[in-house]
C-alpha cells in the first residue's frame, strides 16, 4: 500500500509541475515531413535517403533541420503496452534511424494520435501517453506531431495536456506539434504546444473547388482565408500552423512561389512535403530562398496581416526586426494584374503591435526578394505586373 501511495504522490507531483519545454521554437520550426508526398508509404530507406537529400540539396544549410515521419510507421504494442515500429518497414528500429539522422546534424520527428487509432488506422496514444513519451525519448525523438483522429468524446485540451506532461516528465526536450485542425485550439494551445494546426489538411492546389456539402479540399487560398484573427495567438515558441508546404507537389511555379511567400508572411512553420530526391530547379530555388526564409524566421515573431485588397490583389504587411517591414502583393486571380501603388498615400498601421509606416515623413529602401535586387525607394510609386496566382515579395528598410 505504501508503494502505491508513493507512486500516486510522485505521479501527481509530476503533473502539477509539468509544462512544455521552453525555447525550442523561438522561430517557426523548419524541416520536412513524409505525409504530403508519400502518405503511408514510409520505410527506413526512404527516411534515411530523405535525411541525406536534406543535406546534399542545401536545405539543411538554409535552416531545415527536422526530418519527420508522419503516420503509418507504427507496428504493434507489446504485452506491456509499449509501441514498436513496423518491423518490416523499419527493421533496424527507430533508435538506429534517429542516431543516423542526428549524425547528419539533423533532428528527428515522429507522429502519433490522441485517439485509439491514428488517422491511418495504426495504434494511437490514448491511454499510453506516458509509455509513448518514454519510448520517444529513448529513441531520441526531437519533434512530435500529435493528431486527433478516433478520439470519440475526448476533451482535446485535457488530452493534449496529458501528452505535454508526459513529454516533460521524460526530461528530453521535444517540440510538440498539436494537430487538431483548428477548432478553437489556439485559445489554449500556447501553454501546451509549440505549434498548432489552424485548419484541416492542405491539398496541392492553389484555389480549391469545394466538394458539395463539405469544406474540403483546402487549397492555399482557402487556408489563407482561415487565418483571419489568429495572429494575436502566435509568437516565439507558440506558432499558428496553417499546415505543411505543398511546394513541388504539382502546382505551377507561380503558385508554389505565392504559397511559400504567404507562409513566410504568416510566420508559419516551414515543413516541406515534397520529393527531396527529385527536386527540379524551380522547386529548389523557392525552398532555398534565404531572403524569403528570413521573413519567416524573423526574431520578432510577428505574424503578417492583410492590409488591403482591391479586386484580386491583396497587400499583406509584416513587421520585422530592426524597423524593417515585409510587404507582399498577392494576385489571387486567374489573370495577370497591373499594380500602381502610391506609398505616400497609404500609411500602414499594425493595430496589434502599434508599428506603423508613414511614407510622407519616412523613406524606405525596397528590395525584391524573388528578384534578389534593390528596386528603388518609397519616394516613388511602386509599379509591377503580377502574374496569375503569383506574388511580389518586398523587404522595406528605413533610410535613416
Amino acid at each position: 500500500m505504501k508503494k502505491i501511495i508513493l507512486f500516486v504522490t510522485l505521479f501527481l507531483s509530476i503533473n502539477v509541475n509539468a509544462q512544455k519545454f521552453e525555447g525550442l521554437a523561438k522561430t517557426p520550426p523548419m524541416g520536412w515531413n513524409s505525409w504530403n508526398r508519400f502518405t503511408c508509404n514510409v520505410n527506413e530507406k526512404l527516411i534515411r535517403e530523405a535525411a541525406e537529400a536534406m543535406v546534399s540539396s542545401g536545405m539543411k544549410d538554409a535552416g531545415y533541420i527536422y526530418i519527420n515521419i508522419d503516420d503509418c510507421w507504427q507496428g504493434k504494442r507489446d504485452s506491456l503496452g509499449f509501441i514498436h515500429p513496423d518491423p518490416t518497414r523499419f527493421p533496424s528500429g527507430m533508435k538506429a534511424l534517429s542516431d543516423y539522422i542526428h549524425s547528419l546534424g539533423l533532428k528527428f520527428g515522429i507522429y502519433t494520435d490522441e485517439g485509439w487509432m491514428t488517422c491511418g488506422g495504426k495504434p494511437g496514444s490514448r491511454g499510453h501517453e506516458y509509455q509513448d513519451a518514454m519510448t520517444y525519448a529513448k529513441w531520441g525523438v526531437d519533434y512530435l506531431k500529435d493528431d486527433y483522429c478516433y478520439t470519440d468524446y475526448l476533451n482535446p485540451e485535457g488530452a493534449y495536456l496529458t501528452m505535454r506532461n508526459a513529454l516533460y516528465a521524460t526530461g528530453r526536450p521535444i517540440v510538440y506539434s498539436i494537430c487538431m485542425w483548428g477548432n478553437g485550439c489556439e485559445v489554449w494551445a500556447k501553454e501546451v504546444g509549440h505549434l498548432w494546426r489552424t485548419t484541416g489538411d492542405i491539398h496541392p492546389t492553389f484555389d480549391a473547388t469545394p466538394t458539395k456539402g463539405d469544406e474540403s479540399p483546402l487549397g492555399v487560398l482557402q487556408i489563407l482565408d482561415k487565418q483571419k484573427d489568429l495572429r494575436k495567438y502566435a509568437g516565439p515558441d507558440h506558432w499558428n500552423d496553417p499546415d505543411m508546404l505543398e511546394v513541388g507537389n504539382g502546382m505551377s511555379v507561380n503558385e508554389d512561389r505565392a504559397h511559400f511567400s504567404m507562409w513566410c508572411m504568416l510566420a508559419a512553420p516551414l515543413i516541406a512535403g515534397n520529393d527531396l530526391f527529385n527536386m527540379n530547379k524551380e522547386t529548389s530555388e523557392i525552398l532555398l530562398n534565404k531572403e524569403a526564409i528570413a521573413v519567416d524566421q524573423d526574431t520578432l515573431g510577428i505574424e503578417g496581416f492583410l492590409y488591403s485588397s482591391k479586386g484580386d490583389v491583396e497587400i499583406w504587411a509584416k513587421p520585422l526586426s530592426d524597423g524593417d517591414w515585409a510587404i507582399c502583393f498577392l494576385n489571387r486571380g486567374t489573370k495577370q494584374e497591373e499594380v500602381n501603388y502610391s506609398w505616400k498615400q497609404n500609411e500602414i498601421i499594425d493595430t496589434l503591435t502599434h508599428r506603423e509606416m508613414n511614407f510622407t515623413i519616412e523613406n524606405y529602401k525596397i528590395r525584391d526578394l524573388w528578384q534578389h535586387k534593390e528596386i528603388g525607394t518609397t519616394e516613388k510609386d511602386f509599379n509591377a505586373l503580377i502574374l496569375s496566382h503569383d506574388v511580389v515579395l518586398l523587404r522595406l528598410k528605413l533610410l535613416r
